[in-house]
């Protein structure tokens, strides 16, 4: 009986250039550092300050929700983004979309610092939140995927799991800068945050931007793609493709990712809410903690990435997953002792496992179980589309649950096991990939057994 694990061993020549590896490498690093600072960014404003600056006129509880939502709007059209730009990434290229993804990212955080707020032109300035918060998961949409789906490509055999793992690097140094610029925030009055510090924090990401869009220029094609263009085998719709031939990599993806982003974005944008609001953290102490956790996750994904490397995704995907079933009750007991050691310690093994050490591992497994015509479409869909009923509405469901249980953690403890449950059962079905031919058309589900 053959082995359902075994998959095509990678014959393809690791790419001569070792340049190409770096600039890949630092491409996809500084790229995602730019998408997650926006993120933490605005998803910090979103527990902190924006229910005063742009929901006033509701209770303090109202005001959380409605930063929350429009914070989840972001999520939502991530998959939008995605189908627009995964389509030119199996097309046109991944550097082209690397770079117009970059520019819509770090446009829409700047000009999110630049709004009026609620007290100046009154219910306009939600709106124009809402629709700014929609052009950053536009271009957030298929940032991370490209820069997975490069990495992998670029990355010979045996190294793709810690080179991919960058991705996720840069997504924790995006969090460290993230709370950096809060931390420096806060140092100011009161008054003085509200009017014109929280500007500054957005308009430092044209910084993060202006560094980004210089190392992309000079990046080079995956040798993947220019392989598919010498042979003018670039497929005309890799969308349609990937939902008629790529089915069932998709929903593994979908399914893999599902409890795993809802355990992310609930650390790193409800956990801080729930700190502040609940156990009565000093709000200066937040991004303290959320520094330090970053750091931690950034290292961890780098470790989980290479670990990959040597004992398979399947067995190191599945071994974190399990872990996250079951953190969330430890996570609350340790956070509502209020202690900043437990807390610490709590946001650092849940950065380390959910935030970047998961996901570190998703940037080589997810693009090596498509095949190489609809690679890009596939890993962006899958992930952008579990996304938007995960992390972008697990603070809105977190909080909610909390409202309705009286603040009781329970029932939001048991929304994240169940997700991660999902997942589980997810990861226990996909195939082993790591020596996986990226050249073949096959998605690794097809060629198995």
């Amino acid at each position: 009986m053959a082995n359902p694990e075994r998959t095509t061993v990678d014959r393809s020549t690791p790419p001569a250039d070792p340049k190409a590896v770096r600039r890949a490498a630092w491409a996809g690093l500084i790229g995602t550092t730019l998408e997650q600072y926006d993120f933490v960014i605005y998803g910090t404003a979103s527990a902190l300050i924006f229910s005063k600056l742009f929901f006033p006129n509701v209770s303090p509880a109202t005001g959380i929700l409605a930063s929350f939502s429009a914070y989840a709007v972001g999520f939502a059209a991530r998959p939008l983004g995605g189908l627009i730009f995964s389509r030119f990434g199996d097309r046109l290229g991944r550097k082209w979309v690397l770079v117009a993804t970059l520019l819509l990212m770090g446009g829409s955080t700047l000009a999110i610092g630049l709004l009026p707020t609620y007290g100046q032109v009154g219910l306009i300035a939600p709106v124009l939140l809402v629709i700014c918060r929609f052009f950053q998961g536009m271009g957030a949409g298929a940032e991370q995927a490209g820069g997975a789906t490069l990495l992998t490509e670029t990355a010979r055999t045996g190294r793709r799991g810690r080179l991919a793992s960058l991705v996720m690097t840069g997504a924790a140094l995006g969090t460290a800068l993230g709370a950096v610029a809060w931390i420096l925030a806060q140092l100011l009055p009161e008054d003085a945050l509200l009017s014109w510090g929280w500007r500054l924090v957005f308009g430092s990401s044209l910084l993060v931007t202006i560094a980004a869009l210089i190392i992309r220029r000079k990046l080079n094609e995956s040798p993947v793609f220019q392989e598919l263009k010498e042979q003018h085998e670039e497929p005309k719709a890799p969308v349609l493709d990937t939902f008629r031939q790529g089915r069932k990599p998709l929903l593994l993806v979908f399914f893999m990712n599902l409890g795993m982003n809802a355990q992310s974005y609930t650390y790193q944008v409800f956990m801080a809410s729930y700190l502040v609001s609940t156990v009565g953290v000093d709000p200066a102490f937040v991004p303290k903690v959320l520094l330090v956790g970053s750091i931690c996750g950034g290292i961890a994904a780098i470790v989980f990435g290479a670990l990959s490397d040597v004992i398979g995704r399947k067995p190191t995907y599945t071994m974190i997953v399990a872990a996250l079933v079951l953190l969330p009750g430890p996570t609350f007991i340790a956070l509502n002792t209020g202690s900043p050691v437990a807390i610490t310690v709590a946001i650092i093994v849940g950065f380390i496992l959910a935030c970047q050490g998961a996901v570190g591992v998703q940037m080589s497994y997810f693009p090596e179980l498509f095949g190489n015509r609809y690679r890009y479409a596939g890993v962006t869909l899958g992930r952008e589309f579990s996304a938007v009923f995960s992390g972008g509405v697990a603070p809105l469901i977190c909080a909610a649950l909390l409202t309705a249980f009286a603040g009781s953690w329970i029932p939001v403890a048991i929304y994240m096991m169940a997700m991660m449950a999902i997942s589980l059962v997810a990861s226990l079905l996909a195939p082993e990939t790591k020596d996986r031919d990226l050249n073949t058309p096959r998605d690794a589900t097809a060629v198995v057994g």
